[in-house]
């Protein structure tokens, strides 16, 4: 079986991911959706062929010796693909991720105009959150290449791996790999700050050292813009917070009051007018309120800022999801299914075909967060 060939198929349907797995066929996920290919069921040799055929000796080796590996993949002329090489059940398995080979633009995609805001930004910590599969990368990479079409500076990425490549427009943009280029990234945070960066974009906090790293970096006068896996922003901000142990927690939540710009918590939501999904996003500004709150372990109360904020740029992702289904981008029952507060997005969407006419009145008073 040709892999480039499978691949090629995969673009075709506008699919986002491949999936490789002995005793299976291959499988695509299309508009969110997991569906097997016509094609046989893959022996276990068919698939480590398949995989090791993308890989240079050194990730071979580290598989070989039972661990997981990413690394980027690159079809020329079609895509690049983010990989994922691991075991299960003692069998090689793999997962692609599709990532194209242009970056689109944050108009093209219809993300919040805020968000070209936010690259502007000189200093401060911007954060993209949401579960995996949600299009934090995607994201992040319309940011970089706003900043490298229209400001003069020189940006430093950590990624693991390498997802979208950046040509130089105005910026410099200088790519670094984990596993290739750098060790880890608390490692190349940590000897950033000698390469002259403006800008530096981690792709994902995932560790005490890279957070306090990322934060550290922010203090100093860069602009950073990372991940997190976590759904809303207040969940974010505590997420951070409890990596650390409690005598240090006050410290980092003073340094996230001084240093954050903003959270935008995003999720992928299947189209209703056309094929494909579109993105719902939570929005949250680092006003002086919200700063306070940060500071003074009163992150219960961002919410209630997010909705009143709108003046800011701030939203709620239940907001945004209902504006969607009036639109009649999205359907009430797949909206409903990503709400962030279940009863309270019913009262919102009153009036929205699949809604009912009722209103709830149970009496809730708080957010069902």
């Amino acid at each position: 079986m040709d892999l480039d060939a499978l691949l090629e198929d995969l673009v075709r349907q506008q699919g986002s991911d491949l999936h490789l797995r002995a005793g299976e066929p291959p499988i695509f996920r299309i508009d969110g959706q997991l569906g097997r290919t016509d094609n046989a069921p893959l022996k276990q040799e068919d698939v480590a062929q398949l995989i090791h055929a993308t890989m240079n000796p050194h990730q071979r080796e580290q598989l070989a010796l039972g661990a997981e590996v990413d690394y980027g993949y690159e079809v020329p002329g079609l895509a690049r693909f983010r990989v994922n090489a691991y075991w299960e059940r003692r069998w090689v398995s793999a997962a692609l991720r599709l990532i194209p080979l242009r970056v689109p633009t944050i108009e093209e995609l219809g993300l919040p105009p805020i968000l070209k805001n936010l690259a502007m930004l000189v200093r401060g910590l911007v954060l993209v959150t949401g579960p995996t599969g949600s299009g934090k990368s995607t994201t992040l990479a319309t940011m970089v290449e706003a900043i490298s079409r229209e400001r003069a500076v020189h940006v430093v990425t950590i990624e693991d791996p390498i997802e979208y490549t950046h040509t130089d427009s105005l910026a410099s943009v200088s790519q670094r790999e984990v596993g290739v280029d750098t060790w880890g990234f608390a490692q190349a945070l940590r000897h950033v700050m000698r390469q002259n960066p403006d800008v530096i974009m981690v792709g994902e906090m995932r560790d005490l050292e890279t957070i306090q790293q990322t934060i550290t970096a922010a203090e100093l006068g860069h602009l950073v813009l990372s991940t997190v896996h976590t759904t809303d922003a207040a969940q974010t901000v505590d997420r951070i917070v409890d990596v650390f142990e409690p005598a240090r927690q006050q410290q980092i939540r003073t340094q996230l009051a001084l240093t954050l710009q903003a959270v935008v918590s995003q999720t992928l939501v299947p189209r209703a007018d056309r094929s494909g999904r579109v993105a719902a996003f939570e929005i949250l500004i680092a006003t002086p309120a919200v700063r306070n709150m940060i500071r003074e372990r009163r992150t219960h109360q961002l919410y209630g800022v997010i909705e009143a904020g709108s003046d800011y740029g701030m939203q709620l992702m239940d907001t945004h999801l209902v504006q969607l289904c009036r639109q009649g981008i999205i359907t009430y029952d797949q909206a409903l299914v990503r709400s962030m507060n279940p009863r309270d997005f019913r009262r919102r969407a009153t009036g929205v075909v699949g809604s009912g006419l009722e209103l709830e009145t149970d009496g809730a008073k708080g957010p069902e967060r």
